[in-house]
């Protein structure tokens, strides 16, 4: 680039070459001198302590210090609060443990070492710093995880004592009977001699509901000559119970059947003195004490015997 100067005091005109680097020498030149009076600028602030520019100080301070301050005041807001959540989900898995443990009549183990000294004192307030939430906060996530899966495994029990419950024969095949002859050894009724009974008798008039004493799947409906009308229900794992000398019966081979649901009713036919149902638990086809399944269900207690 060129520069032609003309002057009144000049007969001829001069001319000035500006090359690119005389122009990235001047940028130099200025930067070196906007940064020298910055730096002069500041020094003199500095040691001459002048209000102007220890007042715009003090106030970029005050500032940076306050978006200090908020940022770690929403912070331990927020670590606050996840405490405050994961000390009532801590609660709530305790509540939920504590109730499940009944459902399985189990005890639950004690949280902690060992029972707590007696303490008192007045109360002083002592809020927790950052360090001691973020631990806390740690603590009480392993805590929830460990106890979420002490309860997934309770969880588990419970689901199996249902499904165990429900398929073991328990309930009363009869309600509001009398029982008559027991398990175990007798003399026959009719050849008056000694004999193995290998069920339970409960007394009651012709016509009374029997129902299932589990769920399970109907074997076989039909009549025996020593049963008489006689329903087998196969409740699984080599588990079956009988129901004899029935007057009538309400389901079908290969009929699913619910607990406590009605298959018949009470009669006297077959080998049998008198109205009355003749109840069997068989477990891989061995008579078992049936009185042993029903003491694990509420009603047993409350039956008659002569």
């Amino acid at each position: 680039m060129q520069v032609i100067l003309v002057s009144r005091h000049l007969k001829t005109a001069r001319t000035i070459t500006i090359m690119p680097r005389h122009l990235a020498a001047a940028l130099l030149v200025l930067v070196a001198l906007v940064f020298s009076t910055s730096m002069l600028f500041s020094w003199l602030s500095v040691h001459l302590r002048l209000p102007v520019v220890e007042d715009l100080l003090l106030s970029l301070q005050q500032q940076e210090s306050r978006k200090t301050r908020d940022h770690l005041d929403n912070n331990l807001q927020l670590m606050a609060t996840r405490l405050g959540e994961l000390q009532g989900k801590v609660l709530q898995l305790d509540s939920l443990g504590e109730r499940v443990s009944g459902l399985l009549d189990a005890k639950r183990q004690p949280v902690g070492d060992a029972p707590r000294p007696p303490q008192g004192g007045p109360y002083v307030a002592a809020p927790m710093s950052a360090t001691e939430l973020e631990r806390e906060i740690e603590r009480l996530a392993s805590e929830v995880e460990r106890r979420s899966d002490d309860f997934a495994v309770m969880e588990m029990r419970l689901l199996e004592k249902r499904v165990k419950d429900r398929l073991l024969p328990t309930i009363m095949p009869v309600k509001d009977a009398t029982m008559g002859s027991p398990f175990g050894h007798r003399n026959d009724p009719i050849a008056g001699l000694r004999s193995m009974h290998e069920g339970v008798d409960f007394s009651a008039e012709t016509g009374t509901p029997v129902v299932a004493a589990a769920d399970g799947v109907v074997l076989s409906a039909g009549y025996h000559s020593d049963y008489g009308n006689l329903i087998e229900v196969d409740h699984g794992e080599g588990l079956t119970s009988r129901y004899a000398h029935l007057s009538r019966m309400d389901v079908k081979v290969g009929s699913l059947i619910k607990r406590g649901a009605q298959i018949g009713a009470v009669g006297n036919t077959g080998r049998s003195t008198g109205p009355h149902l003749h109840f069997e638990v068989r477990v891989l086809g061995v008579a078992q004490n049936p009185a042993h399944f029903l003491k694990q269900g509420d009603e047993y207690a409350q039956v008659k015997r002569r």
